[in-house]
């Protein structure tokens, strides 16, 4: 089984990293910096408890070095992926698996999803159709993405917290290609349970991101204090009871109420949020797979979200003030 991770970053060099050090056939898209110190030094890894682990990884930024994939595992920022949609071409043979590990509503939502909006396309995560049309919707495979790792030097993954990263079917089914990914990544000492249901995932998780996001961009509030505030904690209960209402039309069932997710977000605890640190780092904010893409479906599903609005109206400004957007 030949896998190739796109977007070796925090998250994606944490799973090759696990993957290498489990015999894996695995291989790594990167760039800069990052990409020298893994030619030049290998991969270290390092988790909490154990002492770090530098190991040999094939690296590349030029896929046609690596060939066709069985596996191509996404984990790049949502709007970074549109632009290399041609560069990934020579990754995908006949039976390739796209494997979509990128955070906000998947360009793929529609595909399969078994009522009247299915083939539906979102512009605010798919301009001009460049996944769709590039990739094709069947070869995805859906993945939900919880750990938290950063890149503490290049060439160099700190692993924070979490292992899990579940998958699914846009269908529901448990596919063999599914299956044999699960049992690939549980041997490598990750989590990754196949989901029949990973849209409710993906909302769950949405559910912070749409709201902790850019609330904290625009307050440079920490979780444990935009959880908390009066103020910020009824902005995003506002935005997620409005996400919540978007996700029930089309057919999400959510395993807790707004008032735990939120608890669970504080407790947390003094985390800056990712956009928050794409915003001091000067990096492009990830605004339109997060939150614009919600706005975007309540316009589909006809579902006023007017919370949604004015944040995300705000967060756009100062992401364009920044010349992040």
């Amino acid at each position: 089984m030949k896998i190739c991770i796109f977007g070796a970053g925090a998250i994606g060099g944490y799973m090759g990293a696990k993957l290498a050090q489990a015999g894996a056939d695995v291989s790594l898209v990167a760039r800069g910096p990052h990409l020298a110190a893994m030619k030049e030094n290998g991969l270290t890894l390092i988790e909490e408890g154990a002492d770090p682990v530098t190991m040999p990884v094939t690296v590349s930024d030029d896929p046609s070095e690596l060939g066709p994939q069985d596996y191509v595992i996404v984990t790049l920022k949502a709007h970074s992926v549109p632009p290399v949609v041609d560069k990934m071409q020579p990754l995908l043979g006949d039976d390739t698996t796209i494997v979509s590990g990128v955070n906000g509503v998947p360009w793929w939502y529609f595909h399969k999803i078994g009522t009247d909006l299915e083939g539906t396309r979102l512009t605010t995560v798919d301009p001009g159709n460049a996944q769709w049309e590039g990739f094709g919707p069947d070869r995805v495979l859906g993945c939900v993405v919880y750990p938290a790792a950063e890149v503490s030097e290049p060439g160099v993954i700190k692993h924070v917290e979490g292992n899990r990263f579940s998958l699914g079917e846009p269908d529901g089914s448990k596919s063999e290609r599914a299956v044999a990914l699960s049992k690939a990544l549980m041997a490598a000492g990750l989590k990754a349970p196949v989901r029949p249901r990973l849209r409710d995932e993906i909302w769950v998780k949405l559910w912070g991101n749409l709201s902790f996001n850019p609330i904290s961009a625009l307050t440079h509030a920490t979780l444990d204090v935009l959880c908390t505030d009066p103020g910020t904690r009824a902005v995003a209960r506002g935005m997620m009871v409005e996400a919540q209402e978007i996700a029930e039309k089309l057919g999400v069932k959510f395993p807790i109420d707004v008032e735990r997710r939120i608890d669970g977000g504080g407790a947390v605890g003094a985390h800056r949020t990712s956009m928050l640190q794409d915003l001091d780092a000067g990096r492009p904010m990830e605004i339109d797979a997060l939150v614009a893409s919600v706005q975007e479906l309540g316009r589909v599903t006809e579902t006023p979200t007017p919370t949604i609005d004015t944040v995300l109206s705000l967060v756009q400004l100062r992401a364009r003030s920044a010349g992040l957007y």
